[in-house]
């Protein structure tokens, strides 16, 4: 099957599963149809791209392309920790996301932005970032996720959604876990990046550099924050969401401009 039909397909069977996830909150459903077929989108999502690798021999590192990529490791990750926690009503917000970025990536396709590299030390700064990226996305998407169920719980009305989440305590402990995870592997980046990559303050690359160590600053005061004052609730949640913006910034904000405003 070629590229067009798999990521055709994997947009697809996404907005399946977000109506499928729609319909079972509705319902109180205790069968999670829907995430069998969100593990065949991602299946198909992961299809699309390996045979662009094989066409082109190379990843593209072009923005739709990249975020793509990013999209696809955030639902893969998601379902994952499905099998464990319940965090598939995130999938709501996750799915929808995927197709847009993946759409992205089919109508404009991009050549000239392929990784030449075969170092290893390279790979590894460059799928520890992506990774971290994937994992603080998915708290960010908890964050506003928690802001809610705060919000329409303090009103003393809480919706029908809000009453299908996990109590507000289990909600808080998924997201310092997701946010310890990634904060990990953004050391990983960070430290392989300082170690590997020459010139890491160099044009193109400084702006990255300083965003994602203040990211860092920023998560690792929150997991301090936590340790000592026991911070949660709307800390956390401005903490997690300032933290992911500057990462945001960092990872997209220049690839943006070069690419779509410069040219």
């Amino acid at each position: 099957m070629n590229p067009l039909s798999l990521g055709s397909f994997a947009c697809f069977a996404y907005l399946i599963s977000s109506l499928l996830i729609f319909f079972e909150i509705k319902k109180k459903s205790g069968k999670p149809v829907s995430l069998y077929i969100a593990w065949l989108a991602v299946v198909l999502h992961f299809g699309y791209h390996a045979n662009n690798i094989l066409l082109f021999g190379t990843v593209s590192f072009s923005f739709f392309y990249t975020a793509s990529i990013v999209s696809l490791l955030v639902s893969l990750i998601l379902l994952i920790a499905a099998i464990s926690q319940p965090v598939e009503k995130l999938g709501l917000a996750v799915f929808p996301l995927s197709v847009i970025l993946l759409g992205g990536s089919i109508i404009f396709p991009e050549s000239s932005h392929h990784l030449q590299s075969s170092d290893w030390k390279m790979h590894i700064h460059i799928f520890s970032s992506i990774i971290a990226f994937s994992l603080l996305n998915i708290a960010a998407f908890q964050a506003l996720l928690l802001a809610y169920q705060d919000y329409q719980l303090k009103k003393h009305q809480p919706k029908w959604f809000v009453l299908s989440l996990p109590p507000l305590q289990t909600m808080e402990s998924l997201l310092f876990q997701m946010i310890a995870t990634g904060l990990a592997f953004l050391t990983i980046s960070l430290v392989s990046g300082f170690l590997f990559v020459e010139d890491l303050f160099a044009q193109h690359l400084g702006h990255k550099t300083i965003l994602s160590i203040l990211a860092w600053i920023i998560f690792s005061g929150l997991l301090a924050g936590r340790s000592l004052y026991g911070w949660r609730s709307q800390t956390a949640i401005r903490w997690t969401l300032l933290g992911f913006a500057a990462l945001l910034l960092a990872y997209f904000g220049s690839k943006l401009v070069y690419e779509f405003i410069l040219q």
